[in-house]
Formats: structure tokens, sequence, C-alpha cells
């Protein structure tokens, strides 16, 4: 599956040379996923985490070309992994924000359609599928992602992993559809080291909207 891998430097790259890495607006207020999620993990997760990731992103990246513009390929072999974490990061956070919203505006209901059909006929309901989603990633040693992706060759969903801010499609050639943060500081001001209690919790503001449509656009 690595073969499959889009190169993650490419489109970081390209940006760069356009204009800097910004943190994205929420669509919704910092209290508005509670109980599930509270304000203050919302704010400090986004305001905190998330901009870091967007500040070191630029920084490298300048570094980075820096280092191109000199040949200097000792620096640019060094610079290839603070480059795919805190890319990763941003990229990771950036689907999570939109892969949530408020119970009673989208959050946890699942629309008829594309994704609502091949959940249940691979996984034999969304209950089920919620089951085996939760339970790979409950075991993510550390910190990381659980995933769900779509697999462009065989043409179905996956349940998958990542450590760190390892991006799926980057490292994996899976097209992320929907992400969830495991990572301690996504969670432990309100369930500490309960992780599975949050997982648990996090179904009920799963935006599948977003999800079925992130489907629709990797099957183009």
């Amino acid at each position: 599956m690595l073969s499959r891998s889009r190169p993650i430097l490419t489109s970081f790259r390209s940006h760069a040379k356009r204009s800097k890495f910004t943190l994205p607006d929420l669509d919704y207020d910092f209290s508005a996923l509670e109980p599930c999620i509270s304000a203050e993990i919302m704010e400090i997760h986004h305001t905190k985490h998330h901009q870091t990731y967007v500040t070191n992103l630029n920084m490298f990246m300048e570094k980075l070309q820096d280092a191109e513009a000199k040949g200097d390929v000792s620096s640019i072999v060094s610079l290839q992994q603070a480059i795919k974490f805190n890319g990763g990061g941003h990229l990771n956070h950036s689907i999570f924000w939109k892969n949530l919203a408020p119970i009673g505006q989208g959050g946890g209901d699942m629309p008829s359609g594309d994704l609502d059909t091949m959940i249940k006929n691979q996984y034999g309901s969304l209950e089920d599928f919620q089951t085996k989603f939760s339970a790979a990633t409950v075991a993510v040693q550390g910190s990381g992602w659980g995933w769900l992706g779509y697999d462009t060759i065989s043409k179905s969903l996956k349940i998958a992993t990542t450590a760190n801010q390892d991006p799926l499609e980057a490292t994996t050639g899976l097209v992320p559809l929907l992400g969830v943060d495991v990572w301690e500081h996504a969670y432990y001001l309100q369930y500490k080291n309960v992780r599975p209690d949050y997982l648990k919790e996090i179904w009920k503001v799963v935006n599948w909207s977003d999800v079925a449509n992130r489907l629709k656009d990797a099957k183009k």
C-alpha cells in the first residue's frame, strides 16, 4: 500500500511558495460539542495544539526552501521528519474539525446514501462498525489516530490507525474520510486516562454528512 502514497512534501512545497499555512476556523463554537467534548478542550486543542503545528510547519518549510536554494542536501534530508510531523498534524486536525458537528446540527446523524450502504454491507450495521473502529483506535499505543479510509484500488472502506501525526493518505494510500484524534490532549482534561469513554461519546458528534461528502470526492 505504501507504493500508492502521495509525497507529502509535493503539495506542501507548492503551497509554501504561494502563501503561509494558516489555522482554519471552526464551523461551531468551542462549547458546541458539549457534553461530549468540553469547551476547554476544544479551545486548547484548536488554538494551542493545532496552531503550534501550523507555526512549526511554516518555519520548517522556510528552512526547506532555503536549503533547496543552497543545494544543501543534508539539511533537506534532516528536515523531512519535522515536516512530516507538523504537516501531518495540520492535515489531520483540519479533517478532524470538519468531521465533528454539534448534536442537533448533524452530529451523530447518518444520512442515507452511499456511505451508509457501504458501512452496512461491510460491517453489518453502523453500531458494529463503531465497535470495530473503537476497538482498533483504543488499542493505539501512545499517541495517534483512528481512521476510516477509502481504498481506491479495492473500492472499499478500511479501518486503520496511524501513529503520532502520520497523515493517513501519505503513509498508507487510503483516502481519509473520518479521523479521530487519540492524543491525550484531545480528551484527558475531561476523560482522564479512560480513552474508551471518550471514543464512546465522540460518536454523538461525528459529522457523518462531512464523511459522506469525503467518500463522494474520493470516488471521483
